[in-house]
């Protein structure tokens, strides 16, 4: 069987055949041996046999990771800072809108996470960007390389603009510092190139994803905690709730005007108590900007073909379990955390939740620690978000060389320097985020996976016309009408300037 160039092209092989060696084995199968067992980011995998099925193993490198730890990492790889936002997107939905949105997102998404295995399965390739070249080619692999790296930076980007924001409020709050000193532990600039270099970059050096296993897992731990203390504090907190400075004020004012006026119903300022009620189907300005929410609350799809490589015992069926029990459990997470918070605050929940408590009390112990574990998680997240975006890079611009350790860290530290500039020195990059979260976003999750999709699987296997195919081409423009939704979203948002709406990822 000859090769054509893109075949070739695909394998990492040169015209004359050399860095490969085929054979056939006594049952016809065609084994693919490297001569540079290292080389994992550029060379593909195997070619079809006789009969036109193919293994469903990467011959070029055998993964080593567990299924737990593979959940671990995916599922770290979905959560995401967008968490604490899902309890305001129900306070501007609904529960019962909520839940049937939030339901419909995991189910495409596992639905979009299974056209890009049936694809990577097809043709043997575990790159998302070397699938974008399967099916179109150099457009279509710098298309995918393009949209990884914006959406990744965005999201690291937006990890790291919470440490630099929380962090100096938390240290500040558990030293009780003044917080007009001008003490050098209280610059979020220092602190998060301080995090970065100490605790992400270590970790962005590894070589494979599967080590970052037991971060990820402690980082979901974290996570869990947080859900935890929202859980705890719904039955905490009472409805409706006095702010902590207000009620100071109003202590301090009673106090100089009568030593027992605390005691005279008629000083104390009536509380409103019209929004303690839960509501099952809301719409209003603000729900529109809560789709997106959502619709970004389970992105991963950059770091399933990676998370597959390593996978011990590689199937499409593995992974996909892999996949829909890292969705459940993200899925009974979000579910939680936006119930419990929404039942805590109901109209009164601000879009970032752990505000939302600050208001009631900036001192509480369990708050502080909660911020703290949400720190951790979102730091340790970083180096899982990284990996697809050196894993572009190398595909992009290095696929014709062999996995080489200089350029392994400097493509890290490149990328952490321009993430920490980004952070400190843009005064508002929000509606950069907005934009490319509203087009890079939909185009990994929906788009990319469902074209590849119509394109590589053979005709003669699934015709145009059949189901699969008709589904594949739905969902593409369910991603395109969604894009283009979101976009004149953000765009209306900066003609009004009332830029209100939550982060996605």
């Amino acid at each position: 069987m000859e090769l054509d160039q893109s075949e070739m092209s695909i394998l990492g092989c040169s015209p004359n055949g050399k860095g490969h060696n085929l054979g056939d084995d006594t049952n016809g199968t065609q084994n693919v041996r490297f001569d540079d067992p290292d080389d994992i980011l550029e060379n593909e995998e195997f070619l079809p046999n006789g009969d036109g099925r193919k293994p469903m193993r990467f011959t070029d490198f055998e993964g080593k990771t567990s299924f737990g730890m593979s959940v671990f990492n995916l599922g770290n790889a979905i959560m995401g800072s967008g968490i604490l936002g899902l309890a305001y997107a129900m306070a501007n939905t609904g529960i019962l809108l909520f839940l049937f949105l939030l339901t419909a997102v995991a189910a495409l998404s596992s639905y979009s996470i299974h056209l890009l295995l049936k694809s990577s399965g097809i043709v043997g390739i575990r790159a998302y960007e070397q699938l974008g070249y399967r099916a179109f080619g150099t457009p279509g692999k710098m298309a995918a390389g393009i949209a990884i790296t914006l959406q990744n930076i965005g999201a690291m980007s937006s990890y790291l603009y919470i440490v630099k924001s929380e962090f100096p409020l938390v240290i500040q709050a558990f030293s009780r510092a003044d917080p007009t000193s001008d003490l050098w532990y209280l610059n979020g600039n220092y602190l998060v190139i301080m995090v970065s270099i100490s605790v992400i970059l270590p970790l962005a050096l590894m070589k494979q994803l599967g080590y970052l296993g037991y971060t990820s897992g402690f980082s979901l731990s974290c996570m869990v905690f947080f859900l935890s203390a929202v859980i705890y504090k719904k039955f905490q907190i009472p409805c409706p709730f006095e702010e902590f400075f207000a009620a100071n004020h109003t202590v301090s004012h009673l106090n100089v005007t009568d030593n027992h006026a605390l005691h005279d119903n008629s000083l104390v300022q009536e509380v409103d108590d019209s929004h303690c009620g839960a509501k099952m189907f809301t719409m209003n300005s603000q729900t529109a900007y809560t789709i997106p929410i959502l619709a970004f609350a389970f992105v991963c799809h950059p770091e399933v073909l990676p998370i597959y490589t390593e996978l011990r015992n590689p199937s499409q069926r593995r992974m996909q379990h892999v996949s829909n029990l890292s969705i459940l459990v993200m899925y009974t997470m979000y579910f939680l955390a936006a119930l419990f918070g929404y039942l805590t605050f109901y109209g009164k929940t601000e879009p970032e939740l752990l505000h939302t408590y600050s208001r009631i009390d900036p001192y509480d112990t369990l708050i502080l620690c909660v911020r703290l574990a949400v720190l951790t998680a979102v730091t340790l997240t970083v180096p899982i978000v990284l990996f697809p975006v050196r894993r572009a890079l190398n595909q992009m611009f290095f696929s014709s060389k062999s996995f080489n350790w200089v350029r392994h860290v400097a493509i890290a530290i490149t990328l952490l320097s321009l993430i920490n500039m980004l952070v400190i020195f843009a005064p508002n990059i929000l509606g950069i985020f907005g934009i490319i979260g509203a087009t890079s976003a939909p185009c990994l999750i929906f788009i990319f996976p469902a074209v590849f999709y119509i394109r590589i699987v053979p005709k003669e296997q699934e015709p145009m016309l059949s189901t699969p195919k008709i589904l594949a081409a739905c969902f593409a423009g369910l991603g395109v009408a969604f894009m283009t939704m979101s976009s004149s979203f953000i765009i209306i948002d900066w003609t009004t300037g009332s830029s209100n709406s939550g982060g996605g990822h």
